[in-house]
């Protein structure tokens, strides 16, 4: 039996990173947590998550930074990451796609269409 896909979701801010990883669980999905762009790199070498849900305002290393890090590692680049953003400006949604992101999810999150965006990148059906 194949275990459930796991996401990675990088996001700073405890209450929301804590909540949208148990509402993933509760879709069916295995979370794994970062809280800055930095610990997201690191734990996408180490743990090799299905796909990554990257927060792109963090302190520190953010989101755009972390995902170019993603990119130019051979054995991990070509990891689906996906945008979270609660700042949806003119032209975000192509500097995201243009950074290396896979896609782009705003915030609040619709959890409907990230489910389905998911499943889309990385084919599976729960």
């Amino acid at each position: 039996m194949q275990s459930a896909p796991l996401i990675l979701l990088a996001e700073d801010d405890p209450m929301s990173r804590d909540m949208l990883a148990r509402r993933l669980q509760r879709k069916g999905f295995r979370v794994t947590t970062a809280q800055d762009g930095a610990e997201a790199v690191q734990r996408v070498v180490d743990e090799r998550p299905d796909i990554v849900l990257m927060d792109l305002a963090m302190p520190g290393v953010d989101g755009w930074e972390a995902v170019r890090w993603i990119r130019r590692n051979e054995h991990v680049g070509g990891t689906p990451v996906i945008a979270l953003t609660a700042h949806e400006i003119d032209g975000i949604r192509g500097a995201a796609r243009a950074a290396g992101f896979t896609d782009f999810e705003p915030k609040p999150i619709d959890l409907p269409r990230l489910v389905e965006k998911i499943r889309a990148r990385i084919g599976v059906v729960l």
